[in-house]
Order: structure tokens, then sequence, then C-alpha cells
């Protein structure tokens, strides 16, 4: 990557893909439409804006067909190939199906050169960090395979709960934290040591759940509700983008439980308007200069960090 502002979080939303959410009835499962999409107006505004890499992912909700996503990360291979300098791709998968998971996550990683994979908090129930998954992180371990995750619906879910709050609003960032600590709980990141998570919008809620689930786990222990938690290994896995409601305050909270090494700008491109995007990365470099405490990460955050991690 050359030395541009890296957005690692941003998303592809392919025809087929909308095709096939509208052929099933579920366009609106997340509770708000889909964005347009096309690869030329994100080139458009990651010229526009100053940003050289764009990491693109699937979007929510997750395709019931392991074809769709087979073809999406054919498109975003393509992308790649097309435009080498500006995208790159972390390939879905077909999950709950963890042998079909598998399988497409060779063929992405090997075959189609992707840069890392996208998972969802959960895939129709299917949480992370649930043990059927064990199988899938040993391959990734071996690999030595970046994960970006990406909250989607919760299942079960109350419809009623989403009426009245958006999920974007709130459950999403329950949804990341639920599917973090769940990792964390089972010792995942732990355990599959070579496998680097990238944790969107913020870190969610960790900053405030980390803390809390370090105090109450002599009792969980005492209980046996959780063995040994490898708390030093399994944070040192995470990565952050601040994808969001970015601001000093929340950088300086975040840097509560990670450091400066592993933090990553990210846009969530085409989610909002390019010029809330563009004035949201002004905003970002404009203090990263001025506040004294921040200013020394500001490369890092902006592109030194997410260059090391897809290097």
């Amino acid at each position: 990557m050359a030395q541009g502002v890296v957005d690692v979080h941003s998303h592809i939303i392919t025809p087929e893909l909308v095709h096939a959410l509208e052929s099933e009835g579920r366009l609106m499962d997340e509770g708000f439409p889909l964005p347009k999409w096309d690869a030329e107006a994100q080139l458009q505004w990651m010229d526009e804006a100053g940003i050289q890499t764009s990491v693109l992912t699937l979007a929510a909700p997750q395709p019931s067909s392991a074809q769709v996503v087979r073809a999406t990360n054919e498109a975003a291979a393509r992308l790649k190939r097309e435009h080498p300098d500006r995208f790159r791709f972390c390939a879905a998968l077909p999950l709950p199906d963890v042998d079909a998971a598998i399988r497409e996550a060779v063929y992405a990683l090997d075959t189609l050169q992707a840069d890392g994979i996208k998972l969802a908090t959960n895939a129709f129930g299917q949480y992370l960090g649930t043990p059927e998954l064990d199988t899938l992180f040993s391959v990734l371990n071996e690999r030595e395979a970046v994960v970006i995750l990406h909250p989607h619906r919760p299942e079960p879910v109350n419809r009623e709960v989403m009426r009245q709050t958006p999920l974007a609003m709130q459950e999403y960032l329950s949804e990341t934290t639920r599917a973090v600590t769940n990792m964390i709980s089972r010792n995942v990141l732990a355990r599959y040591p070579n496998v680097k998570v990238v944790v969107p919008h913020c870190g969610a809620y960790l900053p405030l759940a980390v803390p809390r689930m370090k105090s109450l786990t002599p009792v969980m222990q005492a209980n046996d509700l959780v063995g040994d938690i490898d708390w030093e290994a399994n944070l040192a896995a995470l990565y952050y983008d601040l994808a969001g409601a970015h601001s000093p305050e929340t950088i300086r909270m975040m840097l509560t439980i990670t450091t400066p090494d592993h933090l990553l700008y990210g846009s969530d491109y085409p989610y909002a308007a390019p010029q809330v995007l563009t004035q949201g990365l002004s905003r970002m470099r404009q203090y990263l200069t001025d506040e004294p405490d921040l200013a020394p990460f500001k490369e890092m955050i902006l592109w030194k960090n997410a260059s090391q991690l897809f290097k």
C-alpha cells in the first residue's frame, strides 16, 4: 500500500447480491435499505477525500446462498486486479455451513488472493465464539488470516425493538461486543494466535465491557461458568477501526484496552453520504494534528498500521 490513507471499513454491494436478497424478500432484514454502490463512484470519492486504498467487505445481511457469496468474492477479486493500488478485499463466507465456509476461505485466500476474511457477528444465529467454528479458525490460523468483523441483525430478534431504535444506532454495538466477548471467554484468539481481528465502529462497547469482564471473571470461575482467560493474548489479537463516532475522546477511551499501533481508519462507505465521510476524515486529520497526545499516532492511524496489518 502506498503512503496514503487506508480505509479498512468499506462495503461492496453488487447487483447480484441485491437481486438475491430481493428475491428472498430480505432487503430490509437489517431494518433499513441497502445503499446504492458502484466501484467508480467509490473511486471518485476516494480521490476527493484523499484515500489511497480501500478494503472491501460484504455488507449485511448475510446471503443465504453460497453461490452469491462466491460471486461477491469474485467481483471483489476482479476489482483488486483492475485497481491493485486502490482496492483490497476480505472475502465473505457462506456460514452457518462450516464445511462450506472452510472451502470458501481456502479458495478465497489461496486462489482469489483475498487479503483476509469478513465474518458476521452471527450468521443466522450462529455466533462467533461457538465451538463449532473452531475448525474454521484453525484453518484461518494456519494461513495467518486477517479477519474483519461486522455486526449483523441479532438472532433471534425482537422486531419491535428494531422499530423503536434502528439496529445501527445501538444493537450493532451490542452485537459486536457480544461476538468479541464470546471469543474472549473461550480463548478463541489466544488459541489461534495467528488470526488478527479488526473490530468495527470504534470498538463498540469493549472499552466498558473488558474491565467488567475482568472484574467478574473470578466470580464466574468460582461457579464453573468460565475457565481461565488469557487476557493478554486475546486482546493482543484485536485491532479497531474508527468508523462511526470517532473523536479524540473516543480514541483515548480505546487506548485503555489497546495500543496506538492497533487503531485503523475506517469510513463505512457507502452507508453515509460521501460529503459526510469526507468531512469526518478531515476532522480526524485535524484533531490528530492538533491534540498533542494523539499527534504522534496520526500516520499510524491513517495508513501505517493498516499497511503493516495487510502487508
